[in-house]
């Protein structure tokens, strides 16, 4: 029997990249999935892939930081499918000044707010509408993170690194609230993947490409030699919602990067090399 049969998910983020990747595995191993996003065409795309593989699919665009959205979202997946069991928080963003001038602190506050905005305030009340109805199915809850919010500083996107460390903030601190209720809460952290979040930040396609192409080449920057993929994301995803697989996995954070949070700047360096200068 298929892994998720018989159970309903909802996925944010859903038109592309990891949300994608998810909703179409999911979905492949029996469940029912409800997708979410603001891109209405890529989102049709998304469900078409689904429809496809014969899965049952429920379908809602719209900006998941508005409350609407997320009425209609738990509604929908409801009236549709009679329960939730799964909620995949996998929607998030970074955001350029809109002049390209500045980064880090340096950036408007009204920039953070906006990151928040997506990254946490969002995920918390999806959370909140969710919640009553995973207390019923027991059910299970995966947030999407990312190295980012690790002790290693990425400087030129400050905020999302501070929003994304309150995401894994709010897996440790709520995991143990839920789990009196017999529902999980985990997360995962990725490393650089080869999906289209350069884009939406700005980077044309091949500037993206170029530096996909470029830290993959670097194992300084992706020690495994190899860029990510949306599916590897999608595949640590499944296994922490499937309650045989990980059961015993409570409000804990697994990193996925190819090796990229180990590498400390001085071992990218040459000792032999320094020693006969």
């Amino acid at each position: 029997m298929s892994r998720f049969a018989g159970k309903v998910a909802i996925i944010t983020g859903s038109s592309s990249g990891i949300g994608r990747a998810t909703a179409v595995l999911l979905g492949k191993e029996g469940a029912k999935v409800t997708i979410t996003g603001r891109n209405q065409k890529r989102l049709e795309d998304t469900a078409q892939t689904l429809k496809k593989s014969g899965v049952d699919v429920n379908l809602v665009a719209g900006d998941i930081t508005k409350t609407a959205c997320q009425e209609t979202l738990v509604e929908s997946s409801l009236k549709k499918f009679g329960k939730i069991n799964i909620l995949v928080n996998n929607v998030g963003a970074a955001f350029n000044d809109p002049d390209l001038t500045k980064t880090g602190i340096d950036t408007g506050v009204d920039i953070l707010r906006k990151t928040l905005d997506i990254n946490v305030i969002s995920m918390v009340e999806t959370i909140q509408k969710c919640k009553p109805h995973l207390i019923k199915t027991q059910g299970e809850i995966i947030n999407v993170s990312t190295i980012a919010s690790q002790q290693s500083s990425f400087i030129h996107y400050t905020y999302y690194g501070m929003a994304k460390s309150a995401v894994d903030q709010l897996t440790r601190c709520t995991s143990l609230e839920l789990i009196k209720h017999g529902v999980r809460m985990n997360s995962v952290s990725p490393g650089f993947v080869d999906t289209p979040f350069l884009n939406a930040v700005g980077l044309p396609e091949n500037a993206a490409k170029k530096v996909a192409e470029y830290y993959a080449n670097n194992r300084d920057c992706i020690p495994s030699g190899v860029a990510g993929k949306s599916e590897d994301i999608a595949k640590c995803i499944a296994f922490l919602a499937d309650r045989n697989s990980s059961s015993y996995i409570v409000g804990q954070t697994i990193v996925i990067d190819g090796g990229t949070s180990l590498v400390v700047a001085m071992s990218t360096h040459s000792l032999p090399k320094i020693l006969d200068s």
